[in-house]
């Protein structure tokens, strides 16, 4: 049986494929942002649980809104 992967880790593979898909590195988004590269890395591994404030500075950072990067997790 395989374990289910966790809605953080869900969205943090979401997260890393638009940003690629943009063209950006983890540093420059996170300069985008405004947010340390670090935490944004560990949020991209699903290490983090984010809050509401932080996938709004995200959602921010890719032109989008909150609802859209929440898309087609489950």
């Amino acid at each position: 049986m395989t374990t289910p992967i966790s809605l953080a880790v869900k969205l943090g593979q979401s997260l890393r494929a638009q940003r690629r898909a943009i063209g950006l590195s983890q540093d420059d988004f996170a300069d985008r942002i405004h947010m340390h590269r670090a935490y944004y890395s560990a949020i991209e591994r699903g290490e983090k649980n984010i809050t509401l404030t932080t996938l709004q500075r995200v959602a921010q950072g890719f032109g989008v809104n909150m609802s859209s990067l929440l898309k087609n997790l489950d």
